[in-house]
């Protein structure tokens, strides 16, 4: 290659039209030029990893990249006001040393005293929105100013004072425009990080005032659930202690009246009685004072039970059993399918009927054995009561039909009873021939109420 070639390469690669030694100032500024790009973006990739820290953290990079770069007096970084509002530094400076300063809001800054004019009226213009005279790049001999843009809109400033040894290159607008596009793009993204943080918070205390509110219910729950089973066991107890006082009650006006009677006509007989006679009638009258001390005894116990507590359906069932038999008639109680808590009304419906089925068993049925099933089903409760006397099932179907409509003799309403308390709730009663070879009653109501089936 001529040396003329070389020549040309040369020029195109440096931009200079010859090697000769006039032109080595050309060459030096060329590679200080360089050198300060290579370094200005050195130093813009140091503020660039500050973004983790904080946006207070990458501001303060940023003004110290540029204070370093153009070895500046005084560097400033402000926002406009009411822009970029969610975050901050609003402000700082820095000067010559590193120190920062600020009015408030940047906790590694002091307050400033002494600040130069040019410094302090440069900070109140940014703050004021002076687009007009600062919406563009601003170069001096020794001062250069880049607006801080969003999206085509000026929201804020940096500026830097150099000594008046020193001059601005074009580069250094470069360098400054970039480090505080890097500063917007921060406090942009801190003003996003922000929202979500408090947007965090508001789920967090929603989360947490729904698990609040999620165990006040359950604890809500648990008491109603107390009060469920407390009221269960109250009506229980309450049909057994209607039971207790009907059979004190039925003791008291037919049974002791009748077996008294007895004694004081016993007690005529004997006076005009022949000796012999009156000697049995007399034995005769002390059985029925007997009698009626043991009866007596009964209703005073019936009336001073203690309460049952809290037992079962099943529980209070077998408890109906030994209020209603005499000593000359056996019970049982047998439970079938999977037991279940059942609805008050319910529960106190087949209580009832259970205990009008045992007291007409005791009283009028002269049977020596009863049997009480309750069965669960999967969509109704089934109770049947079975005795082996001498009942009539067609008997006491008629009965029942005719104390329904209305009976004149004001007796035979448990019958009807029974049978109304079933249809309330949806079900129904019938009364066969048991296999014992007595009556048997038989009631079925469904778990879920479903209305009157009269």
């Amino acid at each position: 290659m001529t040396p003329e070639g070389k020549a040309d390469n040369l020029e195109t690669l440096v931009g200079l039209r010859s090697v000769k030694k006039t032109h080595y100032a050309q060459f030096r500024g060329v590679e200080q030029r360089l050198t300060r790009v290579v370094g200005a973006l050195e130093r813009i990739s140091r503020a660039l990893v500050q973004t983790a820290a904080g946006p207070e953290a990458l501001v303060i990079a940023v003004v110290d990249a540029a204070r370093e770069h153009l070895g500046a007096e005084w560097v400033l970084f402000a926002l406009t006001d009411g822009r970029l509002e969610r975050t901050g530094p609003r402000h700082l400076m820095m000067d010559a040393a590193g120190v920062v300063y600020a009015f408030e809001g940047v906790d590694a800054a002091i307050e400033p005293g002494g600040l130069p004019d040019v410094v302090l009226n440069r900070l109140n213009d940014i703050l004021r929105g002076q687009v007009a005279s600062l919406g563009r790049p601003v170069i001096e001999d020794h001062h250069v100013h880049v607006p801080v843009e969003l999206n085509g809109e000026v929201v804020g400033g940096l500026s830097a004072w150099v000594p008046l040894t020193q001059g601005i290159d074009p580069t250094d607008v470069v360098v400054l425009r970039i480090l505080a596009g890097q500063a917007t793009v921060a406090l942009l993204n801190a003003a996003l990080f922000e929202e979500s943080k408090a947007l965090l918070v508001q789920v967090e205390r929603a989360y947490e005032e729904s698990q609040r509110h999620a165990t006040h219910l359950a604890e809500r729950n648990h008491e109603l659930e107390q009060t469920q089973r407390e009221l269960s066991a109250a009506m229980r107890q309450e049909v057994l202690n209607t039971e207790r006082a009907r059979i004190a009650r039925e003791l008291h006006d037919s049974v002791a009246q009748s077996v008294l009677s007895a004694g004081v006509q016993i007690e005529v007989c004997r006076i005009d009685a022949e000796p012999e006679t009156a000697q049995r009638l007399e034995v005769a009258g002390k059985l029925t004072r007997d009698a009626v001390e043991q009866v007596r005894s009964v209703i005073y116990t019936l009336n001073h039970t203690p309460s049952a507590g809290t037992g079962d359906l099943t529980a209070i069932l077998e408890e109906l059993c030994s209020m209603h038999m005499p000593a000359d008639l056996s019970t049982d109680v047998r439970v079938v399918g999977n037991q279940r808590d059942l609805s008050h009304e319910l529960q106190h419906a087949i209580l009832r009927i259970a205990g009008e089925a045992l007291f007409n068993t005791a009283i009028h049925a002269r049977a020596a054995h009863a049997k009480v099933a309750l069965t669960y089903g999967e969509d109704d409760v089934r109770l049947t009561v079975d005795d082996d006397g001498t009942g009539d099932p067609d008997h006491m179907r008629r009965v029942m039909r005719a104390a329904t409509v209305g009976d004149l003799s004001g007796r035979h309403h448990g019958l009807a009873n029974m049978r109304s308390r079933a249809l309330e709730l949806g079900g129904d009663l019938r009364i066969l021939r048991s296999r014992l070879g007595g009556v048997r009653v038989v009631v079925e109501i469904p778990t879920e109420h479903k209305g009157n089936t009269r």
